[in-house]
């Protein structure tokens, strides 16, 4: 086991395959937990990141589920605790809720399906994976959800992606309440543009490179492990009089 500022915590991460997911899963593990690398679809990604975690001494173990069914929910959290118990724990310390997709148009171009899709694995995912975590995550843990800060701006030519981004905000600052009296702190990392498949597309134009680079006070483009680090601190001690917040890790995007 690694040493560090989590070192005999143990961490599940949702869509950990690649991009911020993976970063996050690389940072916990680097700060000593054992870390549980959770996969939709992308079983040899979810293997990839946990072979790195090995490689670098940290302890991981992956689990698949589909996010957006009970039964898939249901089966993930089995997985989780025969993962948790293979690695000498009893409970979940640190839940971190990465997993969504991303659908960009505006309120005319989106779909029922893409609605559903979209509300389905970003808000009921989230929702009712967290509702039946709970349970297994003991008094002083923590929950940080992957937000966005395009919840937090207007984005018209995203506004159903939107939509569910500030829902999870929503979320975030209710449950921190509800979870108080436990020591659990909540919280979100709100990622501005950040360069991973997820903005494949976006990357492979230099002038909207430019256009959102310069968006931000530091401008450039994130990258992924700009963000981990600071979820990381949220998971750890260091941020244990810090909940309710989303903390926008965008390099200042929009502050003027």
């Amino acid at each position: 086991m690694m040493m560090g500022k989590l070192a005999g915590k143990s961490a599940l991460v949702t869509g950990a395959s690649r991009g911020i997911g993976r970063e996050i899963a690389l940072e916990l593990a680097r700060a000593g937990a054992t870390v549980g690398v959770h996969y939709g679809e992308r079983l040899e990604g979810a293997e990839e990141t946990a072979r790195m975690i090995r490689e670098a001494g940290g302890a991981a173990f992956v689990l698949g589920g589909d996010l957006r069914s009970i039964d898939g929910i249901e089966r993930m959290l089995a997985a989780l605790a025969e993962g948790l118990a293979a690695n000498g724990f009893k409970a979940l310390d640190i839940l971190v809720n990465n997993a969504g997709i991303g659908g960009g148009g505006s309120i005319g171009d989106v779909t029922v399906e893409k609605l559903d899709n979209l509300i389905g694995t970003n808000v009921r995912g989230v929702f009712l994976l967290t509702q039946r975590a709970i349970s297994r995550i003991p008094d002083g843990g923590r929950i940080i959800n992957i937000t966005s800060m395009v919840g937090l701006a207007a984005y018209p030519g995203s506004i159903a992606y939107a939509l569910t981004k500030a829902a999870q905000n929503s979320f975030t600052a209710s449950l921190a309440v509800e979870l108080g009296p436990r020591g659990i702190t909540v919280n979100g990392v709100a990622p501005g543009a950040t360069d991973t498949d997820f903005i494949a597309a976006l990357m492979a134009q230099p002038a909207l490179v430019k256009f959102y680079g310069d968006k931000a006070a530091l401008k450039r483009i994130g990258k992924p492990d700009d963000i981990a680090p600071v979820v990381a601190f949220l998971a750890s001690d260091e941020g244990r009089w810090i909940t309710g917040q989303v903390i926008e890790a965008s390099g200042g995007m929009h502050l003027e």
